[in-house]
């Protein structure tokens, strides 16, 4: 599966487009300041979460997420909305950009028909939190413009459930022109089950020729070698805290030749030391995340010579030091806390205060 989400430059531009500026929304976010510079932005879903509530706050704009989930511009189409647009019928583009979603993010697109119904859903995999409301009206705006541009606007929702509470009402109706149910179960975006098959005007079966062989021999060629990926992090994760392991180091534990894992990995479109990067970055995070471990001790841990090494990699990744980014998400977690609970963590982090002397070198050696 894949775990991160890729985020378009283009998103920039359509920021700037909406009055936002997208270098405040990347500082508000905690996101590196360069990141719409490089050449592919990939964002954990965490990540992508405090980008969008960032987004919410700084445009002030109650609209935003309908804005920008309205683009009907074609030479901005990603190839996962291009094959939609290109589909057959509703039914089929809704089916085409849930299968093809899962070659770009740790998303899923439900589709529930029931009592001449259709409920569509987005499922966030790797969510441990709910995710923005600006993210939410981008994904139903997406979905209804879709479902518009391609049946000439025959096909419009019957209905908008939102969880949130009620505000801005008349907006939300106006915009998807029906009925906007809040403080509902779930988010869906509800249609007429009859509407599924509404024949698309924009069907164009020559581009949807070209696009789907090349979507589908992806996404089962992915399906098929993603465990070299997965295999691979596994055991970096074992193999790291004992030095830098190398491409024959953890060919040898997976019972492989460097040489084949090496194939296996380019098929997936990624080098060994892409998947190292990914591996210690997403370790890192998980270690800050524990009070007791000495900055020193992560360092050594993720297999780097010294703390400095972790240091400068840690700032490229996330735009910080790795000291605050751990004093951002202490302070993030002692404000989401209750009073109680503040001082309950506060007495905690004084009893493993002394721990803190103990390293992971002595640990080990040990």
């Amino acid at each position: 599966m894949v775990t991160r989400f890729r985020l378009s430059r283009l998103t920039a531009a359509r920021l700037q487009e909406r009055s936002v500026s997208p270098e405040a929304v990347l500082r508000r976010a905690g996101l590196p300041p360069a990141l719409f510079l490089e050449e592919k932005c990939f964002l954990t879903t965490e990540q992508l979460f405090a980008f969008w509530r960032a987004v919410a706050d700084l445009s002030g704009d109650p609209a935003i997420g309908l804005a920008l989930g309205s683009e009907d511009r074609v030479e901005r189409l990603d190839l996962v909305a291009l094959a939609a647009l290109s589909a057959s019928s509703f039914r089929d583009a809704v089916a085409r950009a849930a299968r093809y979603k899962q070659l770009c993010c740790p998303e899923e697109i439900h589709v529930k028909i029931r009592g001449g119904e259709c409920a569509v859903r987005f499922r966030w995999l790797l969510a441990e939190d709910v995710e923005p409301w600006a993210l939410t009206d981008l994904c139903f705006a997406w979905i209804a413009t879709l479902a518009a541009r391609g049946t000439g606007g025959a096909v419009r929702p019957h209905r908008v459930e939102l969880k949130r509470a009620a505000r801005n009402r008349q907006l939300y109706e106006s915009h998807f022109g029906c009925r906007v149910r809040f403080n509902a179960p779930d988010n869906a975006l509800i249609f007429r089950a009859s509407d599924l098959d509404r024949p698309f005007l924009t069907h164009n079966a020559d581009l949807l020729g070209i696009l789907a062989p090349q979507l589908d021999a992806e996404l089962a060629d992915r399906n098929a070698r993603q465990d070299a990926h997965e295999q691979v992090r596994g055991a970096l994760r074992r193999l790291l805290a004992s030095g830098r392991p190398g491409l024959r180091s953890v060919a040898r534990e997976l019972g492989s030749s460097a040489r084949t894992l090496q194939r296996r990995l380019g098929h997936l479109g990624v080098s060994y030391q892409q998947v190292l990067e990914e591996a210690r970055r997403d370790m890192a995070t998980q270690y800050l995340m524990q009070p007791a471990l000495e900055l020193s001790d992560i360092a050594y841990l993720l297999g780097y010579e010294d703390a400095n090494s972790f240091f400068r990699a840690f700032r490229r990744w996330e735009g910080v030091s790795p000291g605050r980014w751990r004093d951002g998400q202490r302070s993030r977690s002692t404000r989401a806390l209750p009073l109680g609970g503040r001082r309950q963590a506060s007495a905690i982090e004084q009893r493993v205060e002394p721990c803190r002397t103990v390293s992971a070198r002595s640990t080990r050696a040990g």
